[in-house]
Formats: structure tokens, sequence, C-alpha cells
């Protein structure tokens, strides 16, 4: 957190919630557990929430690195509105250090000539209509560090029927916790291990607030909830883990949660690391499904039986996917269901259209500038 920048014109300056006065003189920020103590011209370990005079601001409103349109399962959610398209982005910057980043040359960036793409809130929901999109996603980079650009976004997004995807690993706390997913719909939340150690060895961060933040999610709002777990070589991948993880989901968030497991490759700090075997991954899917969760997945790799969705009552094949490609579309939509198994009835839990999206594998980058006001 020893960063110190002017800031300058390339800048985007708004004014940031969440923090308090210190008696030292210093600003203290209450986003994270990090609670970075600033002087004036002092950035934040995540890089974009910084102190300007006597306030905290925001460096980043209205700037991104770029936008795409994706399938919903790459995010990914399974269980949310499947088939359909999502308008993704993100900003620069993170509240976590962790080194086996894959979207390094975003998160990690100090470079602010990358955030290219210029957009107002309004302008998203405009280009995300206009595009057939059904939700937009805070992606690329965890956006609780761009909390109020996130708020302001999604507020415009529910203005015209849009739906507001988070992807994040649950690093808040707080109040703000409370009103940034008082605006969202779904949550992919990155459980990156199930081992303190590993988060102050790899992310230095802590694995008690992120299993604070999705006892909140089940606890205290509607949001729809997917995890995911990237599977790292001899870090986080041995059976106990595994089974430790999927039971305390079970216990504390129901049997219902989707849990994803992604495959590693070598990337940012990580390049020593083998990428995940196969192996590894179905064993994680048995040992999960053996703790008592309905719903498993695999990312990151071709398997058809991983990667598609599967009634908890019979086992027959619900949805099947072939990568981000839907195929069979196994739900009825009859009596008061929303979604529930055609052959025995079992719901199926999540969120559904009586009719699948078709974006399939497209991945579409999309000019804001049209949309600009």
């Amino acid at each position: 957190m020893d960063q110190t920048l002017s800031l300058d014109d390339k800048d985007t300056l708004h004014p940031a919630r969440y923090w308090h006065a210190l008696d030292d003189g210093r600003i203290q920020c209450d986003v994270c557990p990090r609670f970075c103590k600033l002087n004036d011209g002092q950035r934040g370990l995540c890089f974009v929430r910084a102190r300007k005079d006597n306030q905290l601001v925001l460096t980043t409103y209205g700037r991104s690195s770029g936008f795409c349109i994706d399938p919903i399962e790459k995010k990914p959610l399974n269980h949310f509105y499947p088939g359909s398209s999502v308008l993704s982005f993100g900003t620069a910057g993170c509240n976590l250090t962790c080194k086996f980043c894959q979207n390094w040359d975003i998160s990690k960036s100090r470079d602010f000539d990358r955030l290219q793409s210029k957009a107002s809130p309004e302008s998203i929901a405009r280009a995300a209509l206009d595009q057939g999109c059904k939700s937009v996603a805070f992606t690329y980079n965890d956006p609780v560090i761009f909390l109020e650009y996130a708020v302001d976004v999604a507020k415009a997004c529910h203005a015209v029927g849009l739906k507001c995807v988070a992807v994040t690993a649950g690093y808040i706390q707080g109040d703000a916790r409370a009103e940034f997913f008082s605006h969202m719909d779904a949550a992919n939340v990155d459980l990156k291990s199930f081992n303190e150690n590993f988060y102050h060895k790899l992310c230095t961060a802590d694995l008690q607030t992120v299993k604070e933040t999705l006892i909140y999610l089940h606890n205290e709002t509607d949001v729809w909830v997917e995890i995911t777990d990237l599977l790292i070589p001899g870090e986080n991948d041995s059976e106990q883990e595994i089974t430790a993880m999927s039971q305390w989901i079970v216990e504390h968030l129901g049997a219902h949660v989707p849990l994803h497991f992604s495959a590693f490759h070598p990337d940012w700090k990580m390049m020593d690391k083998t990428a995940t075997p196969k192996q590894t991954l179905d064993m994680a899917r048995n040992n999960a499904k053996s703790a008592g969760i309905d719903h498993v997945y695999l990312g990151n790799v071709h398997d058809l039986a991983g990667s598609s969705t599967y009634c908890s009552g019979c086992g027959e094949v619900l949805i099947g996917r072939d990568w981000y490609q839907l195929s069979t579309w196994g739900l009825s939509f009859e009596g008061n269901y929303k979604g529930n198994c055609h052959r025995c009835g079992t719901p199926l839990p999540g969120h559904f259209d009586p009719v699948p999206g078709d974006w399939g594998r497209k991945r579409q980058i999309v000019d804001m500038a049209p949309y600009q006001n």
C-alpha cells in the first residue's frame, strides 16, 4: 500500500464511499478488510481507490479495459438464464495479490492507458439492451474495488430490465458488502481455497472474510450464487481440502449451490506449476458430489459430462453443454415451477426462461462509442 502517485488527467475522479478520517491525519478505506490508511495522493493496494485532498476518490469511474459480449456460462453461471448473452467489462486493479491470477494484465495493471473505453452507466445499459443481452457482468477484475461505478451501472441496467452479475472473490465487508450486493442479481464467488495459509501466502488475504460473504449472500439476500474453485496442483487440490470445502458449502449454503472446479494453467507469478491434470478435476467433482453437492461442474476443460446439468432427483440430463454451446434442454415449466425436470418433476434451482438463449460460444467485442451520451 506504499503507492504514492499524482492524480492527474488520466484519472477519472469520483467521490468514493466507505471511509473515515483517522486521528493521525490519514483516512481509512473501509470497503475491504485491508483498511488501507492513506495520506494525500496515496492509493490503496487496489490502486484505484485513492486519497485526494481530504476525501477518498475512485480513480476509474466511467472507464473500462474493454467491453465484450460473452455466454453467461463463461462467468461461470450455469443456472442463471442458460444460453443467454452478457455484456462483460472490468476496469483495472484488484484488492487481492493472487500470484496465480489469470487476468493479471488487467487486475495487476498499473498502466491506466489500458482504460481506453469510456462509458457512463446509462450508455452501458443502452449498449447491453441494443445488443440483446440479458445481463451485464462486472468481471475481469474484482468489481468491489469500483463499487460506486458498479452500483450506478446496476441501477441504470435495472431501470431498463437488465440483470446484473458480479464475478468476485468476495473480499468485501460491512456496509460496503450490503450495498454492493443489494444491486446484484447473481454472483459467482471465487472460493480460492479452503485453507487460511493458502490465502495468506498466495493472495495476502483471508479465507474467513470470503466465508462471511458467502454466508451473508445466502442468509441476507436473494442473489443467485455459484462458486468457483481454481485447482492448483500441490496448493489446494487435496482430497481432504476439497471434501472439507464441499461439506462446509452443504452445511452453510445448501446442497443446491452449484460448484465449479476450474483447471489452472501456469500464469503470472506461478509459471513453475503444471496445469491441472484431468484426473484431479474428476476426483474433485466426485468428492464434491459424494459430500452432497447436487450440481458440480468442470471448467477450462472439454468435458461434456462435467459441463452439463443433471436432475438431482432422477439423474436426467436437463441442460446439455459442449463448452458453452447448449444442446439438450429438459426443463418443464408446468404448474408453479420455474424450471423442473420434464421426467420426474424435481425443481432445478436457479433462474430460467422457458426457452433457453442461443448465444452459443461467441465472444464479441463491443465499441461503446455509438452509445455515449
